[in-house]
């Protein structure tokens, strides 16, 4: 339960990010025209928004590169003037080593099987990436952290979790498999079933370990391991703009 405090706060049970302070009562119980413009939001940035960016990417073949750093700018810059959130508190909570062994056991489990799958189902395309274009692998491998995983974990753990944690109080589950459900949706842009259905499921697991650890860092490397693990055994195709919606995985009103 929730309780004042003596600035007029309430206590924290609404999910947050690591860099959120106290919230006003107004905000942490926030009433139903709050409720209603949170809301809004969340179908502006995360429904409408990756609509409005597949249509740039398809009709004037922009790189998703150029894309996700003003997103990056644009989340940050809320950020930084929102009064109710730290980034220097988001970013110096560090990592705990428990947290970083956990992450790697799960990652050795799920990404083994993941690498096993492929090797059985996709035999051509094991390591295709790694193996027959090495120059291109170690660039992915050097920038997909800062270049996307930066940015997501910017906006959809840490902006989201900051700035509508309160519409899920006492319903963290209810939070996490919306996160990983829009985190999914967003990968549209790739137009395949493969990107959109792979990125709901581990962006659950982001999801739900950001809210355990409340650590920036610790849904940077877990995102960053799955992510080298895509390009590493085969899967890079389906997460590039223009090459992967063919065949019976491409999403069906984006088909050519």
């Amino acid at each position: 339960m929730t309780h004042d405090g003596p600035d007029g706060t309430v206590g924290d049970d609404a999910p947050a990010a690591a860099g959120t302070l106290p919230r006003p009562a107004y905000a942490e119980r926030p009433g139903a025209l709050r409720v209603a413009w949170l809301v809004f939001e969340i179908v502006v940035l995360y429904l409408a928004v990756p609509f409005v960016l597949l249509h740039l990417i398809l009709a004037y073949k922009l790189p998703l590169f150029t894309v996700l750093p003003p997103m990056l700018i644009a989340f940050v810059a809320i950020l930084a003037f929102d009064r109710g959130f730290s980034l220097r508190k988001e970013l110096a909570g560090g990592l705990r080593l428990w947290h970083l062994l956990a992450i790697l056991l799960t990652f050795l489990l799920l990404g083994g099987a993941v690498a096993y799958g492929v090797s059985q189902l996709m035999p051509r395309q094991f390591l295709d990436m790694a193996t027959n274009r090495p120059e291109v692998w170690k660039r992915v491998m050097l920038l997909y952290p800062l270049m996307s995983v930066l940015p997501q974990e910017i906006a959809y753990r840490t902006f989201f979790f900051h700035r509508y944690g309160p519409l899920f109080t006492g319903h963290r589950w209810a939070l996490i498999l919306i996160n990983g459900l829009l985190f999914g949706f967003g990968h549209m842009l790739f137009a395949n079933w493969i990107a959109v259905g792979g990125t709901m499921v581990t962006g659950m697991l982001f999801a739900w370990r950001y809210e355990r650890t409340r650590s920036f860092w610790a849904v940077m490397v877990e995102h960053t391991l799955w992510g080298w693990l895509v390009f590493t055994v085969g899967l890079g195709g389906f997460f590039f703009t223009g090459i992967a919606f063919q065949g019976d995985f491409s999403l069906p009103w984006i088909r050519k």
